[in-house]
Formats: structure tokens, C-alpha cells, sequence
């Protein structure tokens, strides 16, 4: 009696020690289990993003996954913050990871010029510094387009045009924000004509070339602005305000 008595004991003691081993062993594996998926914070693309957009404007375009370490491309990134400059080299599409060769410096995917978003046709026109910050547009920028207006003869009858105008010659009118510079070719500045002072900035050389990206009634607008008006460039930026002024006019300037 007393023999089966100690037997169940002992059976009962190997029992439990048995059912504590199996859990720290089960324990173990799963911690060593999470060891091996490493997890590590990945940004991942929610919308389709055109090639040439600037890494300052897609912040609101992607989001952060955790994912395991052996889910997780070659190059990918986890943050923006060093990417400003930069911009999209391809289309992004939605579930992709956001990958750091994807963003380059617009001079790198070719010699000063950024991919044309679908959709945009490119148009050039021939500006002077002075109608483009002095010549200090890149490719990759984003712009305010204005147009001014000078009429020397009478308005031709059925014209409609806005009643801020009416019976004003001189107008300027807001076009388009968002304008995408594609690419811009300009000849060098003038370094023979030194100034005294050797910190000043070398004038701009001449007029340059401008490449926006447009719509097709948009490019419309803006080639009438410049063959019969004259077009001013406005460079934005990521905190730029942005509205929809009235036209100006010599009595809206003295207002």
C-alpha cells in the first residue's frame, strides 16, 4: 500500500515537472520565435504616386507598417525626414514599400529634367530671369504661373470679360498653381563682368527655356499668355498659402 502510494506520487511529481518543462519550452520558441522575425517599422505607399513628385509631398500619400525583418525589401525606408530635395524616379503603386532608390535628385534621371506625370503634356516657353526668380528654377520645382495683359486697342464687342477688368487696358490674372517644372535650360551666368564685392551672385546670362507640365487646355491658357500677354513664374513651396485672388488692375491696386 504504501509502495503504490509513493509510485503515485512520484508519477504525479514527473507529471508536473513534465507539463513545466513543456511550457518553457513552448515559452522559449516563442521568443525565440519573435527574435527571428526581427520587426522593424517600414513605410508603405497607400495611393498611387506620380513619378517626379517631390519627397516633401508624399508624407500624406504613405504610412508606416511594422512588418518582419524577413518581409522587408533591400533599401527600404522607415522615414522622409533626409529625403527632402528628392523625388519619385517611377509611379508608385498602393501596398508597395516605399524603396530609397526610388527617390533620386531631379538632375539624376536625366541632364536637368523630371518624369511628366500621366495625364500632362509638356510645353516650353522662353522667359527671362527676371519672369523666373532670376534663373534659379530647377526641374522638380513647383510653381505659381501669372499672366499680365496690355491691351493698346478697343475690346472687341462680345468679349466677356470679368467686371474687375471692364474698362481697364492693364490686368494680371493668377493662372494655375501646382505647375511642375520638367526641365529648364539656361545658359551660364556672366562671370566676366566681376563686382567689387566677390560675394555678390553673377546675373543670369540671357533668357531661358522653361518646361512645365499641363493639361492640354491649361497649356492652351498659358501659350496665349505668353504670345499675347507676358508670363511670370512664382516658385512654391511645401507651406506655400494658396487662393484664388481677383484679377488686379490699376483701380485694385489703389484700393
Amino acid at each position: 500500500m504504501k509502495a503504490r502510494l509513493l509510485g503515485g506520487i512520484a508519477a504525479l511529481l514527473l507529471a508536473v515537472i513534465g507539463t513545466v518543462l513543456l511550457v518553457t519550452y513552448v515559452q522559449g520558441a516563442d521568443k525565440r520565435a519573435q527574435q527571428g522575425l526581427d520587426p522593424v517599422n517600414v513605410l508603405v505607399v497607400k495611393e498611387r504616386i506620380p513619378a517626379g513628385t517631390k519627397a516633401e509631398d508624399i508624407g500624406s500619400k504613405v504610412k508606416t507598417e511594422t512588418l518582419p525583418q524577413s518581409a522587408v525589401a533591400p533599401g527600404t525606408i522607415a522615414a522622409l525626414n533626409d529625403q527632402n530635395g528628392k523625388v519619385t524616379s517611377v509611379d508608385l503603386q498602393p501596398g508597395e514599400q516605399l524603396l530609397g532608390v526610388k527617390l533620386v535628385s531631379p538632375k539624376d534621371l536625366a541632364p536637368g529634367t523630371v518624369p511628366v506625370p500621366d495625364g500632362l503634356q509638356e510645353q516650353t516657353f522662353i522667359l527671362a530671369p527676371e519672369r523666373i526668380l532670376g534663373g534659379r528654377l530647377e526641374a522638380g520645382d513647383t510653381v505659381t504661373v501669372f499672366a499680365s495683359f496690355k491691351v493698346d486697342g478697343d475690346i472687341p464687342d462680345g468679349v466677356d470679360l470679368p467686371a474687375e477688368v471692364k474698362g481697364w487696358k492693364q490686368y494680371t490674372k493668377l493662372l494655375y498653381h501646382d505647375v511642375l517644372v520638367t526641365a529648364v535650360q539656361q545658359a551660364a551666368p556672366d562671370t566676366e563682368k566681376k563686382s567689387a564685392n566677390t560675394d555678390a551672385v553673377a546675373l543670369p546670362n540671357g533668357s531661358a527655356y522653361v518646361t512645365v507640365a499641363l493639361s492640354d487646355a491649361n497649356a492652351a491658357k498659358m501659350v496665349f499668355g505668353a504670345e499675347f500677354g507676358t508670363i511670370y513664374l512664382s516658385k512654391q513651396t511645401d507651406k506655400t498659402a494658396k487662393s484664388e485672388p481677383p484679377v488686379t488692375t490699376l483701380g485694385g491696386e489703389l484700393k
